[in-house]
């Protein structure tokens, strides 16, 4: 009889696949599910391979990613087209770079429906200068610059309103070895329109008089370089922006105080050492109330689709007073950094409560502390610990669990707690992955939830039991009308959830979106 017991459908080990199953190798040699081709792709363009994982190499995921791009263009081009504008037209990555990337793919498919498909997506994916320019570079490593692409790079200047296609290149000039000019000569853009032919022929041939484009802000963009003492008077009447001026001015608070006041939020987010470095940003200031005030305006959060993470960096990098290379020190503002606090959790759009008991798991293994989140100074971990803390600060029931490969820790959290307090819990830690522990804990102590939450990097291995499994013990015990979310915060081609359970959700990263999809499916 003990020969047969080693075989079972209902335990099986996480180093081997469930018998029965279509499972895959994880990086960590455990075995867990494939996400589809589509799926995959829509992790990637959110998430992207800068810095890679704590199992697989930058270039190794960023070629498995890139192959998987060219399998589902192959498969439906269009398809692939779409997800790829609606993931960056709608602010759901950090970063933009992973669609521009995944377009010059499209652009470069063999399919000339697929091509034209992907050159009429160029303005809605490349929207500023610099994203053309990084598009440009891309389509270099996979095709010639023909016919029809410099056309596209053509109509992508021609169909900008020539108000702000001048602010675009003054702002904008150059980058990955390319300038608006090299574009400029390489597409050769016709248009009957004068003001639009007076900009282009600045951008080539520079400022003279025989150049004289009116257009905002180009005339005051050539005084900065030669009258520095009206910079200020310069800056509010035509809306100069940092990029636009002279690297010495940078150091004085007036400047930065001209800056500020038509500021996007992108960029105020962003300088806020700059800003305190220069002496501008100081304690009670006038300065500081006002950046309070923005931070705290979730109407102007939306509105500028400002991305979580991108407000968790700003709040990592100004709190320790560095920036993130190490070039210059500041003292950060403690209201300042209470405000980005808050922010955080107003770039989420409209959270409400769902009314359901929330089990959240976080991954504290070694894999999560030691890769980061679509190559930003934040670890997984980190990120994790953040979206934790925005289902609490919602949720009414709720029980955070810490896990690697066994619950390490349920830190006793509060609403009016921040970010730091479970950023020491999941910091500290570090071992294997087992991504049962969070059912395996409600199992054994009993705990009827409606949902658990599951904050990983999918790189589970060390369980006697899939979670998939070990989810379907559970609501035979407990609750069979239990549900799983598995929020991925890798790139990677894998979840543990079970593609057939109607009851279980995959999300990739988090943007503002995700706390309504996470409500939406739990209130299903």
């Amino acid at each position: 009889m003990k020969a047969y017991t080693s075989f079972s459908t209902r335990k099986t080990p996480q180093s081997e696949p469930i018998p029965g199953e279509h499972m895959i190798a994880n990086n960590a040699g455990g075995y867990v599910y494939g996400l589809d081709p589509f799926k995959t792709l829509e992790r990637f363009l959110i998430l992207g391979s800068e810095g890679g994982t704590y199992y697989v190499a930058e270039r190794k995921l960023t070629k498995d990613n890139a192959l998987n791009v060219m399998r589902c263009i192959e498969a439906d081009g269009k398809r692939a087209v779409d997800l790829i504008v609606k993931v960056s037209d709608k602010g759901l990555a950090p970063k933009n770079d992973p669609a521009i990337f995944a377009l010059a793919l499209a652009a470069s498919a063999k399919d000339p429906a697929t091509r034209a498909v992907a050159l009429q997506a160029l303005p809605k994916v490349c929207r500023i200068p610099t994203h053309l320019f990084h598009f440009i570079a891309y389509v270099r490593q996979f095709r010639g610059l023909g016919r029809g692409l410099k056309r596209a790079l053509g109509d992508w200047y021609n169909q900008m309103p020539v108000e702000k296609l001048a602010y675009e290149c003054v702002k904008y000039q150059s980058r990955d070895g390319w300038s608006n000019a090299d574009v400029l000569r390489l597409s050769h853009p016709k248009t009957a329109d004068k003001a639009r032919n007076a900009v282009y022929k600045w951008i080539v041939d520079g400022w003279s008089d025989a150049v004289d484009p009116a257009i905002p802000p180009i005339p005051a963009f050539e005084a900065a370089k030669t009258n520095p003492a009206d910079l200020t008077a310069l800056i509010l009447a035509a809306n100069l922006s940092r990029e636009m001026l002279p690297t010495e001015a940078l150091t004085k608070p007036e400047v930065w105080e001209a800056l500020l006041e038509k500021m996007p939020l992108t960029a105020m987010i962003r300088n806020l050492g700059n800003m305190s470095k220069c002496g501008l940003l100081k304690p009670l200031s006038s300065a500081s109330r006002l950046i309070i005030d923005r931070l705290h305006n979730d109407e102007l959060l939306h509105k500028a689709r400002i991305h979580p993470i991108a407000v968790l960096i700003a709040l990592k990098t100004y709190a320790s007073g560095r920036g993130v290379r190490g070039s210059g020190t500041w003292d950060a503002v403690s209201s300042v950094v209470d405000a980005l606090d808050d922010a955080f959790y107003l770039a989420f759009n409209n959270i409400q409560p769902t009314g359901k008991r929330f089990i959240v798991g976080v991954d504290v293994s070694g894999s999560m502390r030691r890769v980061g989140i679509s190559g930003m100074p934040m670890s997984a971990a980190e990120g994790a610990a953040a979206m934790a803390l925005a289902c609490i600060k919602t949720e009414q029931d709720y029980e955070i669990v810490c896990f690697d490969t066994k619950i390490v820790s349920t830190p006793k959290l509060t609403k009016q707690m921040g970010l730091k307090q479970l950023e020491k819990e999941v910091c500290r830690m570090g071992g294997g992955t087992d991504c049962s522990q969070p059912m395996l804990w409600a199992t054994k102590n009993k705990i009827e939830t409606d949902v658990f939450l599951i904050l990983t990097d999918n790189e589970t291995w060390a369980g006697a039991g899939h979670p998939s499994q070990v989810m379907r013990d559970y609501r035979n015990k407990i609750n069979p009308s239990a549900k799983i979310i598995n929020l991925g915060m890798t790139a990677t081609a894998c979840t543990v959830n079970d593609p057939n359970d109607v009851n279980s959700l995959d999300i990739a990263g988090f943007d503002a979106s995700v706390p309504q999809v996470i409500s939406g499916f739990v209130k299903s």
